[in-house]
């Protein structure tokens, strides 16, 4: 575990035990197989108790591993191939958000996705999946060419949100986003969303509009991070543990209150623990919601889909 968090202590303290033990092995040649044995077995028990029982901060905390796999990595496991395509035709390529036409399993579909950079030159040079304008028109760019060749439309959500910077709302962000939403909501081809790490605000809503919306199992999903969400109502950032948990922002409590259609198992610990694995179950996923959503006539496909987010949310009239 080459970065944890504090919670993770107990279990970083077992393996630092395992390797003392190891090494006092290794040196002395005696055999120490029951000991080891015995502290494995303690490191899988404290791992249940702790993964199974984590705060709305701590699964924050880790929907933003470094070591999480982000689109590109998801998209090398799963497609067979992949075509990325660039730019929005208008002012440039946006690097946060990636996209393009891929096969899974023998079928063609088009990918888009957030992707943050897996080093620092990377994250400045993908602006820490943070994307402005152009980033969403490109997106649509892809849908509507999806569209076109009757291909689905699959969205890999991982961003702390869409770039807040003046010259993005110069150039139209709060209208690409909005775009965005309207014509998702009537695209003539199936769209599935999951959100592989952070789904905030309307930079995560740009490509979230879906007949199907997933969460992995420790990512989070919600209007405002929760240290924005601390400053505006304490001033200040120390409150964000109890701004995550009043936000109920993680998967369980949005599947809860109806707003995505499921949850997808993480490996123990996290996707970044065993990546493979959890890219073989998100593929799983895709292949069963693609074979159920082809066989939908188009007519009946955006009734659900409008349906489906129509139905969201209380309304109270007087």
């Amino acid at each position: 575990m080459n970065t944890s968090f504090d919670f993770e202590k107990p279990i970083a303290d077992l393996q630092q035990q395992v390797e003392k033990v190891k090494q006092v092995a290794e040196k002395t040649k005696v055999d120490m197989s029951a000991t080891l044995k015995e502290l494995q077995d303690k490191i899988e028990k404290t791992k249940l108790d702790i993964y199974n029982n984590l705060t709305g901060w701590q699964k924050v905390q880790i929907s933003r591993h470094p070591e999480r796999p982000y689109t590109l990595q998801y998209i090398e496991m799963i497609c067979d191939d992949f075509i990325e395509m660039h730019g929005d035709r208008t002012v440039k390529d946006d690097k946060a958000i990636v996209g393009g036409f891929g096969t899974i399993a023998g079928q063609s579909v088009m990918i888009i996705g957030h992707q943050k950079g897996v080093n620092t030159k990377m994250r400045q040079y993908r602006n820490f999946g943070m994307a402005n304008p152009e980033g969403y028109r490109k997106a649509l760019r892809l849908m509507k060419l999806a569209e076109k060749f009757n291909k689905p439309v699959i969205t890999f959500i991982d961003t702390p949100g869409a770039f807040p910077g003046l010259e993005a709302e110069e150039r139209g962000q709060g209208e690409a986003i909005a775009r965005n939403l309207l014509e998702m909501s009537v695209l003539n081809v199936p769209i599935i969303c999951i959100i592989v790490g952070e789904g905030a605000s309307g930079g995560a809503l740009g490509i979230g509009i879906g007949d199907k919306v997933y969460m992995l199992e420790h990512t989070w999903y919600s209007v405002i991070s929760p240290e924005s969400c601390s400053s505006i109502l304490w001033r200040s950032w120390d409150f964000k543990e109890q701004a995550a948990e009043c936000l109920k922002l993680t998967a369980d409590n949005m599947y809860q209150n109806k707003l995505i259609d499921g949850i997808i198992k993480e490996p123990l610990g996290g996707a970044h623990q065993d990546p493979k694995a959890m890219a073989e179950t998100i593929k799983n996923q895709l292949l069963t919601d693609l074979s159920e959503l082809k066989a939908k006539k188009v007519e009946k496909l955006i009734d659900e889909r409008i349906e489906k987010f129509c139905n969201m949310g209380v309304v109270v009239e007087d």
